[in-house]
């Protein structure tokens, strides 16, 4: 006979067994996408070299994959609610790992565009279904709260460790095998996801809105094309009409959601303090941290000569950092506060960077290191406590779309970061002193210098070197300078924005 006295055993109350198997699965993934994500960046001299793709081809190899993400991490997310975040994370595994053999092989301009466009549909089907996935395998707070934890030190590992495997298979290998890689942990993940992972879904979720699809996917191609293109060119007619299209999109995408009795992305969601505090905190953050670190892996190897592997590991103290962090960021939270820790991790950062702004060419490891140190540091603390929020402000059958949001806000942020602190770097570094009948192309990137004074005499090399990695330091310093104010900026807002906010209280 059961005891009157024993509290009854609900879905919601009993501990999934092999829940923390199940983890290191979504972890696999994680981990995959995160390394693909940096090594790109290695990669592309030497693609540049074997395909000789022109100007513009070498730009969309390198941007199509975050394009296609950001346009469709929404409708990933929700599709996922729909027909089982399980099925979709497994088959766009599946698919990731077929994609990359595409992307190791490419032989044309084409085909490596088309390819990374492929694997960017791939890619968007994994991010916000490992984290659904952990909101409907831990229903105990404090357990999503490490696991969450586990989650964002996996990705801040990853995209450390990207830059030292793709710099040890360039040295060794050739370009190809930095999406080959991706090859075992996806069959790894695919075999054992079958066994380890639970299917969940929306219990009554309604049809997929495919108009909805299309305005998501229009808008944010639209607005990141436009801002990433503008930063990189100026303003011109074409990045002028794809930024309204994308606005006009994005507009017509939010009215139709507030009319639809099943919308792909709920927005009443944002009417949630915390889960809007914990959004914008996120894409500020990105936006205040992306653009530098994009330029500080140029200046390790740009200016002080560090080989690929070197830098990679120059920036190990990152995710050190934030794993560290990340994994006890939601006891930090519980004993103190959420905004106490988010605020907290927000204005470290906001420090590293200024920090930062007192770099020159001869600075030493030291400075440079503590501050990624410290970045690290902060950035585990604030995403990991901000995607907690985010989890526990939706009912479960929403974890999809909610998780969707987060990491678009990522890639909206990186982008903005990108085009707006990059603007910075470049329109002070396009202003340095050069040697009379100096190619422009000199001027357009310290990756251009550095190529012109390859074949220019010794001493005008120098000077050219010399003036072009000053004006390079300037505009990092600047750029970090601006960086260190969003991010304290964004502390303020996390303070009132987050108040009262608490991981065991959420709906």
């Amino acid at each position: 006979m059961t005891s009157t006295l024993q509290p009854a055993r609900t879905a919601e109350t009993e501990k999934r067994p092999g829940r923390w198997l199940a983890l290191s699965v979504l972890v696999l993934a994680v981990l995959l996408v995160a390394v693909d994500a940096t090594v790109l960046g290695l990669a592309t001299p030497y693609i540049s070299e074997d395909l000789k793709p022109s100007g513009v081809q070498l730009l969309w190899i390198g941007d199509v994959y975050s394009f296609v993400i950001a346009g469709l991490l929404v409708s990933a997310g929700s599709l996922g609610d729909r027909v089982g975040r399980k099925k979709l994370l497994l088959l766009g595994a599946t698919a990731f790992g077929a994609i990359s053999v595409l992307n190791a092989y490419a032989t044309t301009p084409e085909l490596m565009i088309v390819a990374r466009a492929l694997l960017g549909v791939a890619g968007a089907t994994l991010m916000p279904a490992t984290l659904a996935l952990i909101r409907n395998l831990f229903h105990d707070s404090r357990e999503r709260s490490l696991a969450i934890g586990i989650w964002g030190a996996t990705a801040s590992a990853g995209t450390a460790v990207g830059p030292v495997v793709g710099g040890f298979l360039l040295e060794h290998f050739w370009w190809g095998s930095v999406f080959l890689i991706n090859l075992p942990v996806m069959l790894v993940l695919v075999l054992v996801g079958i066994k380890l992972l639970p299917e969940s879904r929306h219990p009554n979720p309604g049809p997929w809105d495919l108009l909805s699809v299309a305005l998501s996917l229009v808008g944010m191609i639209g607005i990141v094309y436009a801002v990433k293109e503008t930063a990189t060119h100026g303003l011109d007619g074409n990045n002028l009409t794809a930024g309204l299209l994308g606005a006009a999109a994005l507009f017509s995408f939010v009215r139709r959601q507030l009319t639809l009795p099943h919308p792909l992305l709920d927005m009443r969601l944002f009417r949630k303090r915390g889960f809007s505090g914990a959004v914008l905190a996120d894409l500020l953050t990105v936006l205040g941290l992306s653009g530098l670190v994009f330029f500080l892996s140029q200046f390790l190897q740009l200016v002080q000569d560090r080989r690929p592997l070197e830098a990679g590991l120059a920036e190990l103290p990152a995710a050190v950092g934030a794993v560290v962090a990340g994994l006890i960021a939601g006891a930090a939270a519980r004993r103190f506060s959420v905004r106490s820790v988010v605020t907290g991790g927000l204005a470290a950062i906001g420090m590293a960077l200024a920090l930062l702004t007192l770099v020159d060419q001869s600075t030493g490891y030291p400075l440079i290191g503590a501050a990624l140190l410290i970045v690290g540091i902060g950035a585990g603390f604030s995403f990991t406590v901000t995607a907690d929020v985010i989890l526990s402000s939706v009912p479960k059958e929403q974890a999809g779309a909610a998780s969707a949001v987060s990491e678009t806000a990522y890639e909206l942020g990186a982008a903005l970061g990108i085009a707006l602190l990059g603007s910075i770097v470049t329109g002070v570094y396009r202003d340095f002193t050069a040697p009379a009948g100096t190619p422009e192309g000199a001027h357009e990137s310290l990756g251009g210098a550095v190529e012109t004074a390859a074949g220019m005499p010794s001493e005008s090399a120098q000077t050219l070197l010399s003036s072009a990695r000053e004006s390079f330091v300037d505009g990092l310093t600047i750029a970090a300078g601006a960086g260190a104010v969003v991010l304290w900026a964004t502390a303020v807002a996390a303070w009132f924005m987050l108040r009262k906010q608490r991981l065991e209280n959420a709906a």
